[in-house]
């Protein structure tokens, strides 16, 4: 059956038509041993091949005009072609409890009133029989698919995990117990984090760049980013609490906004205003709701909220931080000629200004 559903339609709004999100699996097992995986999938950008685990949007990669082409298609024509990527998978296989299991599709929604400016997410449900005894099932992730947030549902305690493409999950026991540590959670969320900075997070990256552009002193760095660290910390904790939900089409061009402030005042000054600390903790609040939907996306596990979270805020700390070390190693080294703002910062900020500017057209008339 293909539908169209409101939870679909909200994700797909915080995306352009090219822009990739994880995938996410909820696995389950109902009695007689009936394994369940419903995932929430691009399809499009499987069955074009895209290579998810290089590229964040599918314009950058060279099967980008067959994504095009499958996101024309109306959600019938699409879903007569999901068969093909459901025997690709059991070729691999995806899943096995001991043995290969045989995925069988069991439903398919896909969204059927999208423009096609937007991605369509859809829910692909897939079932398989679990051989007897069996107490575990396993995850094969392909090669190229990208990021999977699997999580178990029905349970106590139950599995959440996150597989890059070409990763296999640990066995999972059916009956639930596989949950994370405290500190497993921790030490798992900060790569989600980082990856979220280096190489996936460009609007971020060119925001830091342009506080690191505003001046060749240590002090106004210092200032500006604990004041973005601490904004984005307030507002990350807030919306992965879902105590503040705005819209991704308000936060992203307001995003875009920020990249362009902070760059072309990077032109017309060479130090820190006053005033400048307080703009730039109202975008770190603005950033933090970004970060926060990335969390939506994922899911924090139940139980181990506050160390997954304080481990992605960390991971998103570690990643900015790299931006401005790779930034330094790069051009740091004539801070101190006198023709460096002249030169380096006043035209890397123009820039910076001018993708922003980009940006906010694209996210708010394109």
């Amino acid at each position: 059956m293909v539908l169209s559903t409101t939870a679909l339609v909200a994700t797909s709004n915080r995306l352009h038509a090219h822009e990739i999100e994880p995938t996410i699996a909820d696995l389950s097992v109902t009695e007689g041993g009936v394994i369940h995986l419903d995932l929430r999938i691009n399809l499009e950008a499987f069955l074009a091949g895209v290579d998810l685990d290089a590229v964040e949007n599918t314009n950058d990669d060279d099967a980008g005009s067959t994504y095009t082409d499958l996101r024309a298609l109306s959600a019938d024509a699409l879903a007569e072609r999901v068969p093909q990527l459901v025997s690709r998978w059991n070729a691999g296989p995806l899943a096995s409890a001991g043995v290969p299991l045989e995925l069988r599709q069991n439903g398919l929604d896909i969204p059927n009133d999208l423009g096609p400016d937007l991605p369509r997410i859809s829910v692909l449900r897939l079932t398989a029989a679990m051989p007897d005894e069996a107490s575990q099932i396993e995850i094969s992730w392909p090669v190229g698919a990208g990021a999977l947030v699997l999580r178990q549902q029905g349970v106590e305690d139950p599995y959440t995990g996150f597989l890059s493409g070409g990763e296999t999950s640990p066995n999972i026991d059916i009956g639930g117990g596989g949950a994370a540590s405290g500190w497993q959670a921790f030490a798992d969320y900060i790569p989600v984090g980082f990856d979220h900075i280096l190489p996936k997070g460009l609007d971020h990256i060119l925001f830091v760049l342009g506080l690191f552009f505003l001046s060749t002193r240590l002090a106004p760095l210092v200032w500006q980013v604990s004041a973005f660290t601490l904004a984005h910390t307030v507002t990350l904790a807030l919306g992965a609490l879902g105590w503040v939900n705005v819209p991704g089409s308000i936060v992203e061009p307001l995003i875009a906004a920020s990249i362009v402030y902070v760059a072309i005042e990077n032109v017309f000054t060479s130090g820190l205003n006053p005033w400048r600390p307080v703009v730039i903790f109202g975008f770190g609040l603005l950033h933090g709701l970004g970060f926060a939907s990335v969390l939506e996306d994922f899911g924090l596990p139940d139980g181990q909220f506050i160390p997954a979270l304080i481990g992605f805020n960390i991971g998103v700390e570690i990643g900015q931080l790299t931006v401005i070390a790779i930034a330094f190693l790069l051009v740091g080294w004539f801070a101190r000629q006198s023709w460096y703002r002249s030169r380096i910062a006043v035209p890397a900020s123009c820039v910076i200004a001018a993708v922003g500017a980009y940006w906010f057209v694209e996210r708010v008339f394109l």
